[in-house]
């Protein structure tokens, strides 16, 4: 149950978070790449790192889940969002990240992070924090809540800075639910 809960969310909320640079990079053609440094707040990140911090903790997962060891290639990501107020590169650098992500993604197996469901797993943050916990409670509480957080607040900067996007924009996968309207007879 995992993978089915995991991978899908995180294929989804990436393909909305690159739509979402689509529609920046749309309305503001002269100021896409300088959203990239734009903050919610000054001691937040900016939507460059936001970018690269969804895409790593998406990918993150996986490796956490399968019981492996997070690879250098992935905790750069995660240095290069720290990094992003000093060098937010570009739109396509943002979806580039996102790409790599959802290609990652696409070749987890159907069941390859239900084992891990069991595994402990051993959070540890700056400043000696450390989180222990199973595999489904770092999924359910962790996981996804850290994926989320990172992609609203791309969202949330966008929309401070002015592109106009709405809650469509935000779960446009929801559409593929949607109740086909009823043929009168």
């Amino acid at each position: 149950m995992t993978t089915t809960l995991l991978v899908p969310t995180y294929q989804h909320m990436l393909q909305t978070l690159s739509g979402l640079l689509d529609k920046a990079q749309q309305q503001m053609p002269d100021r896409a790449e300088t959203l990239l440094a734009a903050r919610l707040a000054p001691d937040m990140f900016p939507l460059a790192a936001q970018v690269c911090f969804a895409a790593f903790q998406a990918q993150e997962a996986v490796f956490r889940l399968r019981g492996e060891r997070v690879p250098e290639w992935l905790d750069a990501i995660a240095a290069e969002g720290r990094n992003a107020g000093n060098a937010p590169g570009t739109i396509a650098d943002a979806k580039k990240r996102i790409d790599t992500a959802l290609s990652f993604l696409a070749d987890v197996s159907d069941d390859g992070l239900d084992s891990g469901a069991t595994l402990p797993i051993a959070i540890e943050l700056p400043g000696g924090m450390t989180f222990d916990m199973t595999g489904e409670q770092y999924a359910r509480d962790w996981a996804l809540p850290q994926f989320y957080f990172h992609v609203i607040t791309a969202y949330a900067i966008l929309r401070n800075q002015g592109i106009e996007i709405g809650k469509a924009d935000y779960v446009p996968h929801m559409f593929g639910y949607l109740r086909s309207k009823a043929v009168a007879a």
